[in-house]
Formats: C-alpha cells, sequence, structure tokens
C-alpha cells in the first residue's frame, strides 16, 4: 500500500515537473524564435490605433506591410488616408498623395532599430534591442524590447506573440504617446511582386530630399 502510494506521489511529481518545464519553455522570446524562424520575407494586414499622452483616442488607420531581408520594408495605410512607405535598402520613400508629395532621404540606423526588422533577422534581436519577458495579458505572450540606440525613437515596444505568432505590437514613443497595432493574415515567403520595395516618384509630385542613389554608402566588393 506505501509502495502504491509512492509511486502515485512520484508520478503526480514528474508530471507537474513536466508541466513547469513545457511552460518554461513557452516563454514570449521562444515563440518569437518560432515564428521568425527560417524567415526571408513575410506579409501582413494592420490595424493601427494611436493614443495621445492623457489616453485620448486619436488617429485609427488600416493597410498593409511587407518585409524581406535584409533592409527591405512596405507600409502602406489605406485607410482613413493614403500613404506609402517603401525602405528599399539605400532610400526610404515617404509618399503622401493627398499632398502630392514625397520625401526620401538615405535609409539609416533607425531602419535597423524598428522591431519588426527582427522578424527576418534575428541577429538584430540582442544586437538593437535589451529583450525581458512581460508575462501573460489578454491571452498572449509578451516581450518587451528597449532600443540600446543612443537616441532611441521609442521609450519601449511590447511584443504580444499567441500560440500561431506575432498578433500585437503596441510602443509608446518618446513624447509619451501610445500606438497600438493588430496584425492579421500573416503570410510566410509570399510571392511578392518585383516593385514591391521600389518607389518611382510620380509625374507631377514634389519630391524633397536627394532620390540618386546612394551607392557610395554601400559599396560592392569584388
Amino acid at each position: 500500500m506505501n509502495r502504491l502510494v509512492i509511486c502515485r506521489s512520484s508520478l503526480i511529481g514528474l508530471l507537474l515537473a513536466s508541466r513547469l518545464v513545457a511552460s518554461a519553455a513557452d516563454t514570449a522570446r521562444a515563440r518569437l524564435d518560432a515564428f521568425a524562424h527560417g524567415l526571408n520575407a513575410i506579409s501582413a494586414d494592420f490595424e493601427q490605433h494611436v493614443l495621445d499622452p492623457n489616453g485620448g483616442a486619436g488617429k485609427t488607420s488600416t493597410g498593409t506591410l511587407a518585409l524581406k531581408a535584409p533592409r527591405q520594408f512596405r507600409w502602406e495605410t489605406k485607410t482613413p488616408y493614403q500613404q506609402l512607405i517603401v525602405a528599399d535598402g539605400e532610400k526610404v520613400w515617404i509618399y503622401d498623395p493627398d499632398l502630392e508629395q514625397v520625401t526620401v532621404r538615405a535609409q539609416g540606423t533607425e531602419e535597423a532599430h524598428s522591431p519588426l526588422t527582427v522578424l527576418t533577422d534575428m541577429s538584430q534581436l540582442d544586437r538593437n534591442f535589451i529583450a525581458s519577458e512581460q508575462g501573460d495579458q489578454d491571452g498572449l505572450r509578451w516581450l518587451r524590447l528597449k532600443s540600446k540606440d543612443k537616441e532611441p525613437q521609442f521609450d519601449y515596444c511590447d511584443l504580444g506573440f499567441g500560440t500561431a505568432g506575432l498578433e500585437r505590437m503596441r510602443f509608446e514613443d518618446t513624447l509619451g504617446n501610445s500606438t497600438e497595432i493588430h496584425f492579421s493574415h500573416w503570410q510566410r515567403d509570399p510571392k511578392l511582386a518585383a516593385d514591391t520595395f521600389r518607389f518611382t516618384p510620380p509625374k507631377g509630385i514634389d519630391v524633397i530630399g536627394d532620390p540618386a542613389p546612394a551607392a557610395e554608402a554601400f559599396p560592392i566588393k569584388d
């Protein structure tokens, strides 16, 4: 009888221990690793909500995004206004159709410190950010990223992961404004159009900045 009780106690202990190990292994960082593993390109839909420092509702917008390793990015807002941001690896283009204006600048380190870039280049995670587990909230497991940049674009950024991958991103800028983005319809390594990460200013549009290729910034080695 005593042996049976001991055996049952041992079995219960093993089951509890295995659950604790599984829970410890299923961290937000582990979910990020699993979601980003082997990715070269990715696309999704987004819904973005902005709150002012007092918690008041600001703008809500929707659109699509696409990323491709190592430095290409496309963020297209479709409602309630139109705006297109394209990073082609050398230049960042910001096109506002309503203003009939394009702003262009060299693609610098601030893009490397965008949290979304870690999805297609996990080597940037520990190089550019300090990551810390934030536990569970709203049914998601959260990972906080703080930029190592001397002049960060945001105070912190939280990534919320469900069992299937990244579902939300929320961050607070240095002025206290909060932004929350909901992602849906992720596509891993989609067949992207050849011009997804290229931008040519439409005729008659004002161009602010230097659109010339910055070949000297990324010399080609033999």
